[in-house]
């Protein structure tokens, strides 16, 4: 059985910077990743939306460039490429993680981790079993999309941000369920590109969690902008039939082509070993002290799994906190400040 100083499951922005840390510190590190390396972050969140984005300002400049004072006749929209160069972006950097891990000796597992004990972890891929002794361990397994009964996305006409970014045509008409960074950004990008928008927020506001000076603002721009936004209003429903959906609200409904499901997120703690090993969780996240340490004391928890915010940086800090911590190299406690 092979041995390590530290085991790391998930390679996010939390993860692959604890396993960089640690290695740092001369330690002996794996890092199990079932998917891709940089985890939603890079590969489903912060990096391809931004670089989406991008696509949507540029389009907009073009639109509006007699205002610049530039002519442009003709123009048109290949939207295949709009969607390849967010999808190589996120590529191109996962493979600079990839190098990172190589640069610093660090063991990356494919598979899926689940601890067996405070010092034992099983890794499954496909068929195949191994499993790992470990002196510490960190889960930093992330988040995934929520969404409530009668919502399920179906990957076709009810979709996730997942889907919203590798989404094969513009929709004609979209609506999207929450109006958080997700649902916001996407509501901009899809609009940029000349679909209809409609939002539904069950807040009073759009970005229920900014101040409500950003809120307003975005409110009034996005108004300009004919996006269509229904605040304090709750969806009892989605119905997804042939091409088409039907969101039926409170006291009324949206027939659309597409719904975005965009209210929230999930912990990715099922399947981990929680339980057997009485790692306390509260509602599915992971609880920790200041030092990301959980109820086990050689077993810490960071990024999204142990809770809000749900930020990359956060994740990163989090991670150098935890490992700093584990070999007591000048510790100091998380700061959400």
């Amino acid at each position: 059985m092979k041995k390590y100083d530290l085991t790391i499951i998930g390679g996010g922005p939390g993860g692959y910077v604890a396993a960089i840390r640690a290695a740092q510190l001369n330690k002996k590190v794996a890092l199990i990743e079932s998917s891709h390396l940089g985890g939603i972050c890079l590969n489903w969140g912060c990096i391809p939306t931004k670089s989406l984005l991008k696509n949507a300002e540029v389009f907009e400049l073009i639109k509006d460039s007699k205002k610049y004072g530039i002519n442009i006749q003709d123009y048109s929209v290949d939207w295949q490429k709009v969607i390849k160069r967010s999808r190589n972006i996120a590529n191109r950097m996962g493979k600079g993680i990839q190098f990172l891990m190589k640069k610093n000796k660090i063991d990356v597992i494919n598979g899926f981790g689940k601890i067996i004990d405070n010092k034992t972890i099983e890794i499954s891929n496909n068929s195949s079993k191994e499993t790992i002794n470990t002196d510490f361990i960190i889960i930093s397994t992330g988040a995934s999309p929520n969404y409530f009964p009668g919502m399920e996305p179906d990957g076709k006409n009810i979709i996730t941000y997942k889907d919203a970014l590798v989404i094969d045509e513009i929709p004609k008409h979209i609506a999207i369920i929450g109006a958080g960074a997700i649902g916001i950004e996407f509501a901009y990008f899809f609009n940029s590109f000349g679909s209809k928008v409609t939002i539904v927020e069950a807040q009073s506001h759009i970005l229920p969690n900014e101040d409500i000076d950003v809120s307003k603002e975005l409110e009034r721009i996005f108004k300009s902008k004919k996006i269509d936004i229904k605040t304090g209003v709750k969806v009892n429903n989605i119905l997804s039939k042939g091409k088409t959906a039907t969101v039926n609200l409170e006291d009324s409904k949206i027939n659309c082509d597409k719904v975005l499901v965009a209210i929230g997120v999930k912990a990715n703690s099922s399947n981990l070993g929680l339980e057997n090993n009485k790692i306390k969780t509260d509602r599915g996240w992971i609880s920790t002290n200041e030092f990301m340490q959980t109820s086990i004391d050689n077993i810490f928890a960071i990024g999204d799994v142990a809770g809000p915010p749900w930020l990359a940086h956060v994740a990163s800090a989090e991670a150098i906190v935890a490992v700093d911590y584990i070999y007591n190299h000048s510790p100091r406690p998380m700061n959400y400040d």
